[in-house]
């Protein structure tokens, strides 16, 4: 199946007072494991997460032929931006593009403009080329969107933009990632491991993360972050990986 929400929230348990572990991006696809009363336990594609959603219909999988390339994509009502509605699609999300007019494409009701988009085979060389654009981007517990973000969800959206696997949370990245590198030689796109907590080098001084006590997305100081995080959680960096 395929999500067709905007955003989909993927709760622990099944209840809406249990923490959200993750987040579905229109067009992510995924394997019901059981049915509930008026929840779905299921299985991400991309990750092989697991955790329940709320019972709803969802589309039956399809072939996208475009991803969102944006921070976050206005919808429209018809090809033309003056009828702009309030709904918007997040960075990563996948449309099967079923209609043309202009300069903008239609999926499902909606409209969207061609500059927002890419081809769904659309590679960057550089993985993490765009990630700036979430910066200051709201901290959020298990986010992997535009209004909200969490510090592996913001790694692990680029890899999946990119077509590359990445697990979802910190503990299984720092695993996955296998190519182990001293602080001395931290260059851009190398990522720094917490317990708990992934940030990305963007210079050899400067990283950034979804950083919880600011509850946004900021670029700091790799030195000074690692200094703060020590005397304000009490943790030390537990690995340093390269990826790219």
């Amino acid at each position: 199946m395929i999500s067709n929400f905007l955003i989909l929230n993927v709760y622990a348990k099944k209840t809406k007072k249990s923490k959200i572990v993750t987040q579905l991006l229109y067009g992510d696809s995924f394997k019901q494991i059981r049915k509930y009363k008026s929840w779905i336990k299921i299985k991400n594609d991309s990750d092989n997460y697991i955790g329940y959603v709320r019972k709803r219909k969802f589309s039956p999988n399809y072939k996208s032929t475009h991803k969102v390339y944006v921070l976050c994509a206005n919808l429209y009502s018809k090809p033309n931006a003056r009828s702009k509605i309030k709904k918007k699609l997040s960075f990563g999300s996948k449309i099967k593009v079923d209609n043309k007019s202009g300069n903008f494409y239609k999926f499902n009701n909606f409209w969207i403009k061609k500059n927002d988009l890419k081809t769904i085979n659309f590679k960057n060389k550089d993985i993490f080329k765009k990630i700036n654009k979430f910066t200051n981007v709201k901290y959020k517990w298990g986010g992997k969107c535009f209004n909200g973000i969490d510090c592996s969800g913001l790694i692990q959206l680029f890899f999946n933009f990119n077509n590359i696997f990445c697990p979802r949370d910190t503990a299984d990245q720092i695993k996955y990632f296998r190519k182990k590198i001293k602080l001395k030689n931290v260059r851009k796109n190398d990522l720094i491991f917490w317990k708990g907590h992934v940030a990305l080098a963007v210079s050899k001084t400067k990283l950034i993360h979804g950083y919880g006590p600011l509850k946004k997305v900021v670029i700091m100081p790799i030195r000074k972050t690692i200094v703060r995080i020590y005397e304000t959680a009490n943790l030390k960096v537990t690995g340093i990986r390269r990826v790219t």
